[in-house]
């Protein structure tokens, strides 16, 4: 057993030194998995500071991990797992992200802009909770897609400006697909121009965030925090917007639109 484990980590070794930096460019699937198959029981994978670029990583299991400040940028991760990983300052731009599991991932700080996120795991029952629920800390979402449920989750200072996070009203056959944010901490974001038509925002914390421009058509902001938020020009249409707290205090709202 113990010249098992030793074979195992001389492996392990072999496989991390070849995917240095300097040698960064030749990191493949196989490597990537073979790193992980490798691991001995207990260890977590430490790809911080890698780059894994424009890789097919679909379905790897990387929870736990150490991934920060990894480049992820153009990379397949459908249904890959990241529960528990540390993603933070990681690039995941333009990354293809849909039912990826980001059960307490850490995305800190983390560049996002134009990935695509639909159907994330946030739960391991039907029910998210804030102990689940990812940080999104002054993370960079500016382009992405979010058709997902996030709730309870640590956006604060988040920039989600021209997301879209909308229903497609042209393919709701199974039911309304949406981005949903209830009792999310979305304080201090920038959500100008985001397309956020239907979107679920109840009980969320909005305090000072930016929805300048914001399409907001049909969205329920029922007891939302909204002190201190910028609504200029933003389109509230049927959106559920008056047992919002904070009203007298937001910019940019029309007497009306407060009803």
């Amino acid at each position: 057993m113990l010249k098992l484990r030793i074979l195992q980590m001389a492996v392990v070794a072999g496989v991390l030194a070849a995917a240095s930096p300097c040698g960064a460019a030749g990191m493949t699937r196989e490597t990537v998995s073979a790193m992980l198959a490798m691991l001995p029981t207990g260890q977590k994978i430490d790809l911080a500071g890698q780059s894994l670029a424009g890789l097919d990583l679909n379905r790897l299991d990387f929870s736990g991990g150490d991934l920060h400040g990894a480049d992820l940028s153009n990379t397949n991760l459908f249904a890959a797992k990241f529960q528990d990983a540390n993603l933070t300052g990681a690039n995941l731009s333009h990354a293809e992200m849909g039912i990826a599991n980001i059960i307490h991932a850490d995305l800190t700080g983390a560049n996002l802009t134009g990935a695509k996120m639909f159907g994330l795991v946030m739960s391991t029952g039907m029910q998210t909770s804030r102990k689940a629920a990812p940080i999104f800390v002054r993370a960079n979402l500016t382009g992405a897609t979010v058709v997902s449920r996030l709730g309870f989750a640590d956006l604060t200072g988040a920039n989600l400006s021209n997301a879209h996070m909308a229903a497609d009203m042209h393919n709701q056959s199974m039911g309304l697909m949406r981005a949903e944010f209830p009792s999310a901490n979305l304080a201090g974001a920038d959500l100008g121009h985001a397309l956020l038509r239907f979107a679920n925002l109840t009980d969320a914390n909005l305090a000072g965030a930016d929805l300048t421009q914001a399409d907001l058509i049909g969205a329920n902001l029922g007891g939302a925090d909204l002190t201190g938020a910028n609504l200029s020009g933003a389109d509230l249409r049927d959106a559920k917007i008056a047992s919002a707290k904070g009203l007298d205090s937001a910019e940019g709202l029309a007497p009306n639109e407060a009803r």
